[in-house]
């Protein structure tokens, strides 16, 4: 198990949280916890792992009680051949929050883990106050493009179809993990060194030094005809907690929002000026500012009155 205290970590960071492996349902699960409040789920994107949110948790620990999570199949997660569908995924979310004596919270998922986050506040609406979701395109809610759509929207998305071959893509990439999953993080940033190289470093080795990790990279989106599927028939119910639709202006910008007004009645959209497709990253104060000002709105309106 890697030490937190190897990693590049804010200052501080290791008076507040603590690493666990939590077994769920014979699966092992990897989290960092810590803080104290109403308890604020990270689920984090691909290809990343739960340090994408360092920047962020200790601001967000002063008032929740925090747990950034590697989802099944990434970081020191338990990594099985299947259920990488988002139902799955989020019942594993339930059991791990459960497990940790949450039985209620609010969840902020980026990237590909909106599709986690959006299907716990689908399925299990008792257990989530709040959803924020970062960054989204949600298969199954969004509109899918053209394949000769604008050459634009087609080269943010590439990737799709390439991480849902059944084979190739594995030996393509495999020794070359570097390389490809580097051009992730500089094309889609707003910079080509907006995440930094240890950053990258972390993401690539968690990668790279497991092989079951790159199979299990790609089973997310080789599973996605599932969670289409899934999708669809949520869509038929609309959510009516308070949903958070953050873009980066660089990236996706208001398209987050679009996409969750499809499939909620209270959504509050932010677009993020001079940010890429790594918020937490790339802008963790105003992150911070944005969530704190959403999951606490009702809090803020209490005192108020």
């Amino acid at each position: 198990m890697t030490s937190l205290s190897s990693l590049r970590l804010p200052d501080g960071f290791l008076d507040v949280f603590t690493s666990r492996l939590v077994e769920v349902n014979g699966l092992r699960l990897h989290a960092v916890t810590g803080g104290d409040g109403p308890a604020l789920l990270l689920v984090g994107g691909w290809p990343q792992t739960w340090y994408a949110w360092r920047e962020v948790m200790p601001a967000l620990a002063r008032r929740h009680s925090v747990v950034a999570v590697d989802s099944r199949g990434s970081g020191l997660s338990g990594k099985p051949d299947d259920g990488y569908d988002a139902g799955t995924l989020a019942a594993d979310l339930v059991a791990l929050m459960a497990e940790l004596g949450h039985d209620r919270f609010d969840v902020a998922g980026h990237d590909i883990g909106t599709w986690t986050a959006y299907a716990l506040a689908a399925d299990h609406p008792e257990r989530v106050g709040r959803l924020a979701v970062i960054e989204a395109v949600i298969p199954g809610l969004t509109p899918s493009p053209p394949f000769f759509g604008p050459a634009a929207v087609n080269l943010k998305l590439w990737q799709f179809g390439f991480n849902r071959l059944p084979d190739l893509n594995e030996e393509l990439v495999r020794g070359r993990e570097r390389l490809f999953f580097g051009h992730q993080f500089a094309t889609k940033a707003a910079t080509p060194a907006a995440i930094p190289s240890y950053a990258v470093d972390v993401y690539v080795d968690a990668i790279a030094a497991d092989p079951r990790a790159l199979r299990a990279s790609f089973a997310y989106y080789r599973a996605l005809d599932e969670t289409i599927a899934q999708n669809e028939r949520r869509g038929r119910t609309r959510l009516s907690l308070p949903v958070l639709a953050l873009g980066g202006a660089l990236w996706s910008g208001a398209s987050a929002a679009h996409t969750m007004r499809l499939a909620a009645d209270d959504v509050t959209e932010v677009v993020l000026d001079d940010c890429g497709h790594y918020p937490a990253e790339e802008q963790p104060s105003r992150l911070v500012e944005t969530l704190e000002n959403f999951l606490t709105a009702d809090r803020q309106q209490a005192h108020s009155g």
